[in-house]
């Protein structure tokens, strides 16, 4: 899944028609690390994507043992980590937004594919 952007990415998953599954993929996988999102299946994809980036950078900052926590449960690969370019805590949480929503709309394909 190659995409340039998170808003690209989102809509991919509007296109497919999978936009309520990833926000219900994303609200399951919070839920198990333990991190409170209060987010709405009918949520905005501008919302969506503005709050999880306020979330995450959040956390980065003030609780990062349950940052880090989300990623193991999301599983986003370390290959991706490596590869997010330090800049400051902005840029970070957005970057890692991207490889959240990018993970969590590949679990839901798999999902939708086996089904």
């Amino acid at each position: 899944m190659k995409f340039k952007n998170i808003k690209e990415l989102v809509g991919e998953a509007i296109s497919e028609k999978l936009y309520i599954n990833l926000v219900e993929q994303i609200k399951k996988d919070f839920i198990l690390a333990n991190i409170d999102l209060e987010i709405s299946l009918k949520v905005e994809p501008i919302n969506l994507i503005a709050l999880l980036h306020e979330k995450i950078y959040v956390l980065i900052l003030e609780k990062f043992d349950k940052y880090l926590n989300l990623l193991y449960v999301v599983d986003v690969p370390e290959k991706a980590f490596k590869e997010i370019k330090v800049t400051d805590a902005v840029d970070i949480a957005e970057q890692v937004c991207f490889l959240i929503i990018k993970r969590e709309l590949q679990k839901v394909r798999l999902k939708e594919k086996y089904r």
